[in-house]
């Protein structure tokens, strides 16, 4: 008997099946401490064209530039707690929208300190793992001391950077393009 090798298999499209009941867009709750911001972008293959069945999962400090973690809060805080973790689905233009806090800057690995930030996983059809990258914040001073921005090309740091769609407004812009000329900069996990 022969065995042959079985194609690959790519990881969606399920979003909207399986994780679309977890999925939020608001994830600040009632209470919570901070300045709210709303981010909004498209995922967009190497074409420009909209992935309608993608998701974002978003990690990312609170105001005072903590993580929330489980062993230090108290059960009771949890019901108005931030608790920096979000899963966002595209809708058919491949679009996806969400409320948060403006996250404060953290302590970088070896000292220093990482401009505020969202981390962002991706998921797609397509993918086989998913991609990491983040959205940084505009006019942030500390962007251009962040050890992470500052590994990226100049050129290119642009794709992290969240734009602001008017100087009047709390919302910001961040594409996520999946390759290409303007391809997002992804990391490795």
């Amino acid at each position: 008997m022969r065995l042959f090798a079985t194609a690959s298999q790519t990881v969606g499209p399920f979003f909207t099946i399986g994780l679309n009941p977890l999925a939020r867009n608001n994830l600040v709750p009632s209470g919570a401490a901070g300045k709210l911001c709303t981010i909004r972008g498209r995922i967009l293959d190497g074409d420009g064209v909209p992935v309608p069945d993608g998701m974002i999962e978003t990690w990312q400090a609170n105001a005072a530039g903590e993580y929330v973690r489980a062993e230090i809060s108290a059960p009771s805080s949890r019901a108005t707690e931030f608790t920096g973790f979000g899963r966002i689905s595209t809708d058919e233009r491949g679009a996806f929208q969400f409320t948060t806090i403006l996250p404060g800057p953290i302590p970088a690995p070896g000292g220093g300190v990482q401009a505020p930030h969202i981390a962002v996983l991706v998921f797609a059809r397509g993918l086989l793992r998913h991609l990491v990258t983040r959205i940084y914040f505009p006019d942030e001073p500390a962007n251009a001391a962040d050890p992470i921005l500052k590994m990226v090309p100049p050129g290119r740091r642009s794709t992290l950077i969240a734009r602001k769609i008017s100087e009047s407004s709390d919302i910001l812009e961040c594409d996520v393009v999946l390759q290409g000329e303007a391809e997002t900069v992804f990391f490795e996990a």
